[in-house]
């Protein structure tokens, strides 16, 4: 199935692997008319990535995918119709930024403990001028032979209980979601059936991220079957949330997750594109 909305892909501004130009254009080629183009803590590809969408036609929602901590575990929060350049996102895109830089730096010194040398320079290198992030060592350990696949490599090196692994203390759920609406965007809990959770706790988790501020859930994502479609339009109804939809496109060497590549959204869910 395809959609004409996409509200959440990467590029070489995150951890993506097209340029902001490269993932509007296949956006447009599958004929996707509206999307947002939000990497992790960043908005730097955002110029790049509106000059194309005016050139080939389609409407860009200036967006962002910032990581926050909710009771010591790690969630997503997309931000979608902001304002990069105020001032209150601003600052906190500073603070997570530094985060990233110094848990990149980490992961280098662990890696290099356990005899993989030159990891973070590495990783810098094929990050180029976008932020440094797991997936640039993943794909070092790759092309250095240390593992055969990019989930190989996270399985071995970088999630928890691994040689690289690194805990990270985001910023709080409730301000992250407070730099969203500073911005005049919109906060948008992304892929909420991804995350190992409780129903009881995810229930918990989505009353506090509505009391403070948090008005959308992603009900339809590129990973998405139709029991979690059911599932998360089932959240944005009991919550009295708006539904939003999204490939979390990074490469196009994933063949099973790709731009405007969606299932139907649901009935009974007011989509976010008619309040952005």
């Amino acid at each position: 199935m395809s959609s004409e909305y996409d509200f959440h892909c990467h590029s070489t501004a995150s951890d993506g692997q097209l340029s902001p130009t490269d993932v509007v254009l296949r956006a447009h080629k599958n004929g996707v008319s509206c999307i947002s183009l939000t990497d992790h803590d960043t908005t730097a590809g955002l110029n790049e990535a509106q000059i194309c969408a005016n050139n080939v036609g389609i409407r860009m929602v200036a967006g962002i995918e910032i990581s926050a901590n909710w009771s010591h575990q790690c969630f997503h929060i997309v931000g979608l119709g902001i304002d990069p350049d105020n001032a209150d996102l601003s600052q906190g895109i500073k603070r997570t930024e530094t985060l990233r830089e110094q848990r990149a730096e980490s992961i280098g010194l662990r890696l290099e403990k356990k005899g993989i040398p030159g990891c973070y320079k590495a990783a810098k290198k094929i990050a180029g001028s976008g932020m440094i992030t797991r997936t640039h060592f993943a794909k070092h350990l790759v092309n250095d032979n240390y593992a055969n696949t990019m989930q190989q490599a996270f399985d071995r090196y970088l999630v928890r209980g691994k040689p690289g692994f690194v805990a990270t203390q985001w910023p709080q759920m409730e301000e992250v979601v407070s730099w969203i609406c500073a911005a005049g965007g919109i906060a948008v809990l992304a892929h909420p059936r991804r995350y190992k959770i409780t129903a009881t706790r995810l229930r918990q988790l989505l009353t506090e991220y509505k009391d403070h501020g948090g008005t959308a859930i992603e009900v339809v994502c590129g990973s998405s079957n139709n029991n979690d479609i059911q599932e998360s339009a089932k959240l944005a109804q009991r919550f009295d949330l708006l539904g939003s939809v999204g490939s979390d496109f990074h490469s196009p060497d994933n063949k099973w997750i790709e731009l405007g590549r969606l299932q139907p959204f649901p009935d009974g869910i007011e989509p976010v594109w008619n309040v952005i």
